[in-house]
């Protein structure tokens, strides 16, 4: 076993190796904190016959990691959940472009996080221990990465932030690379601005050079195992010349099509033909001559974009395809909207709901469960694309492309104090010809503000490319479909005119200069800012209501000594009123009480229910009660549901009393004035307060000083007082 241990961001960094999974090819213990991770990766003696790079990369969080035993009926780990997919995504969009092209043995990563101390994350750790396992293997890899978290706590950079520290942050961005070049990003902002990311950037490119450093060390004392024997593909003698001088000026003209699927079916033509005419001369070649195609088909756009500056669609680098917008499309959804952007289209829907809706999260990284009242859901079924394919369930992509989107909203919802709603928004994805993760970015903030969700401001997404051969580049806004799959670069970009709110970057080359980061930035900013006037034309502002069937939410804070009264017991009172009005009814620990409801009339009449339990007598108030009971020295009555006064028989009415049945008996329904309030919180009411005195009539003498025992309830047989209070604090309380 071998290992070192460092101080890294102020706190202890173990890696080490030879301890664990020593059958695979590669493995390595990481430890920050407490937190530890495992990474083991394993490869393939067989050349893999897909057509795509056979890399698959699984992170998993173990319950015991912090001493959990996982919920439901089933007790063991199921299928990921959605933090560990993204997790595994980050991994993978890393180390995928670092392998040599050709190379196609299948590969697998795994990814355990082993020990949990609920204040570090993992997943920039296991990008660490994934990157020290790879070299050390005999897989062929390029060379050491790294990654960091980066937050900004009050103007201050911090490498690796506590998950306590994130909450005062208004940035966190992880970033991977190498020493010199940043492979991917990942991340959101509060309207930060794009020096700022670029200055979190460069902070992350020091970490992430201390880290390769660690690596290098450990690689000194522990060794290298020697590389995999491969060879790339052959292609036979003089077929790549032939195919090209059937096939390259043809491609060339397919290719430039402004129409997705004629593009596509023309470029498939000229493949197909090519293909046909050569098969009767070379019938054994036919996979040979469809890679040199696809070449031909990936060197013509690059060519064209670098040289002539024109893309295969005729627009200018920095064009964004035309936008159109509607709004208010479904009339029983809370808000929608249906944005297209060329070709590709997002119907997007917002629906309100209550505390009651919010999702229920259990997961490692907290000591308790917690909930999340904010939800994008992204859907990509297959014919978004004109293709037909199996569906098997929400897909990584699904879940990484949602994410994407529901961090740039986030950043410009109200306080839930002030907006105290759960907010769930689905995005259909209806075509898809370049970035629909940010058209869902725009149609989220539009189908908010239909909503009537008072937003702090519209956000707007823009995904960028890159055509990179040797020093010549070019920076592509709002890209195609086409250009993301033949390019080297999808950089999305989400924000609002004062900054960026989500940040996401995958390469396919091995890294990317800050200077290309900064001027792709900036020239997001200008298709940003292009795309947010279109949707100013459309809808500027939330509306200034609610849709009809979206329930009203309002919020009464009562003495948290009232709660047990509100609830009652075993929460009879609490579901008798929602019963009654159709209301929803939520209440905490403070005396928060929440109550929902759609149409005004259940809302008030849930909401008179509440203050009638809940409300405390006010000393020169006026209430209506009914009397319980009738003494010799007068009458007690209840003003509140388990709130009684006495009215004394010189209050009753003007002028002498004879007999308190005289004015009432029990039962009546009378109308009392509170006219104090004494140190044992006794009530003194009266009734003639609120009549006015009969003219002529003389003054009445002053009331004699309460007696002992005078204005106390009646005993009962027992001896004992009857209660003052009905209800009482013994029923359940209501949990959020």
């Amino acid at each position: 076993m071998q290992r070192i241990e460092k101080t890294f961001a102020g706190r202890r960094l173990i890696i080490e190796t030879g301890r664990m999974a020593k059958q695979a090819a590669g493995s390595c213990l990481v430890t920050f904190g407490d937190t530890m991770v495992l990474a083991a990766v394993t490869v393939s003696d067989n050349k893999s016959p897909l057509p795509f790079f056979p890399l698959t990369v699984e992170y998993r969080e173990k319950t015991y990691a912090a001493g959990k035993i996982p919920g439901g009926f089933i007790k063991r780990e199921g299928r990921p959940s959605d933090n560990e997919i993204l997790s595994a995504r980050i991994i993978d969009r890393s180390i995928r472009p670092l392998f040599p092209e050709g190379f196609q043995n299948e590969i697998q990563v795994f990814c355990y996080v082993i020990s949990a101390d609920q204040e570090n994350d993992a997943d920039v750790l296991a990008l660490v221990a994934t990157s020290y396992a790879l070299n050390a293997s005999r897989i062929p890899f390029a060379n050491p990465i790294a990654g960091v978290r980066v937050g900004r706590i009050q103007g201050n950079w911090v490498l690796n932030p506590t998950f306590q520290q994130l909450e005062y942050s208004d940035m966190e961005l992880v970033v991977a690379g190498s020493n010199d070049s940043i492979m991917m990003v990942e991340g959101g902002a509060l309207e930060v601005s794009e020096d700022d990311v670029v200055e979190a950037l460069t902070v992350a490119q020091g970490g992430i050079r201390e880290l390769i450093g660690y690596q290098e060390e450990l690689f000194k004392a522990a060794g290298r195992t020697d590389k995999m024997a491969w060879e790339k593909a052959a292609v036979t003698e003089g077929l790549e010349a032939r195919v090209r001088s059937l096939a390259d000026v043809k491609i060339s003209e397919a290719l430039n099509q402004k129409d997705k699927q004629t593009r596509v079916q023309a470029v498939e033509q000229v493949k197909r033909e090519v293909a046909e005419s050569l098969a009767a001369d070379l019938p054994d070649n036919a996979k040979e001559i469809k890679g040199i195609l696809g070449d031909l088909e990936y060197t013509a756009l690059r060519s064209q974009v670098l040289d002539t500056k024109k893309r295969v669609d005729g627009r200018a680098a920095n064009e964004v395809r035309p936008i159109t917008i509607d709004t208010s499309l479904l009339p029983r959804a809370h808000g929608s909207a249906l944005f297209t952007r060329g070709q590709t289209q997002a119907l997007v829907a917002v629906t309100l709901g209550t505390a009651n809706d919010a999702q229920r999260l259990d997961s490692i990284d907290s000591p308790s469960e917690t909930t999340r009242t904010f939800m994008l859901h992204y859907n990509f079924p297959p014919f978004s694309t004109g293709e037909v394919r199996p569906v098997r369930g929400t897909s990584r992509r699904e879940i990484g492309h949602g994410n994407l989107a529901e961090r740039a909203l986030q950043a410009v919802l109200p306080d839930f104090a002030d907006f105290p709603y759960t907010l769930r928004i689905v995005s259909e994805i209806l075509e898809s010809n370049g970035s629909s993760s940010m058209a869902t970015v725009c149609g989220g903030s539009l189908a908010m503000m239909d909503a009537g969700i008072p937003i702090r401001a519209a956000v707007a997404g823009v995904a960028m490319g890159l055509i990179k051969e040797g020093k010549k580049y070019a920076i592509l806004t709002d890209i195609l479909g086409t250009e993301d799959h033949l390019g080297d670069m999808d950089f999305k970009v989400a924000g609002t005119r004062q900054g960026i709110t989500s940040i996401q970057m995958d390469i396919k080359i091995e890294g990317l200069d800050l200077k290309i980061m900064t001027e792709a930035l900036a020239q997001a900013k200008e298709g940003r800012l292009h795309i947010l006037g279109e949707m100013d034309k459309a809808l500027a502002e939330p509306r200034a209501d609610l849709s009809p069937f979206a329930p009203r939410i309002v919020t009464l804070q009562i003495n948290p000594e009232k709660i047990g009264d509100l609830i009652g017991p075993k929460g009879k009172t609490i579901r008798g009123i929602q019963d009654e009005t159709g209301a929803e009814l939520t209440v905490d620990d403070t005396g928060l009480v929440t109550i929902a409801a759609v149409g005004g009339d259940a809302m008030q009449r849930a909401r008179q229910m509440v203050q009638a339990i809940t409300a405390e007598p006010e000393i020169g108030a006026t209430y209506e009660g009914t009397v319980k009971t009738t003494t010799a020295f007068g009458a007690f009555v209840e003003i509140m549901p388990g709130t009684e006064g006495l009215v004394h028989i010189s209050e009753l009415k003007h002028g002498r009393t004879e007999k308190t049945e005289d004015v009432v008996n029990k039962g009546d329904r009378v109308t009392v004035k509170l006219l104090d309030r004494d140190e044992r919180g006794r009530l003194r009411l009266s009734m003639k307060a609120l009549v006015p005195r009969p003219e002529g009539m003389p003054e009445e003498e002053p009331r004699p000083p309460r007696a002992e025992g005078d204005g106390e309830r009646p005993r009962s047989e027992n001896g004992g007082e009857r209660p003052r209070r009905s209800g009482g604090r013994g029923g359940e309380r209501s949990r959020r």
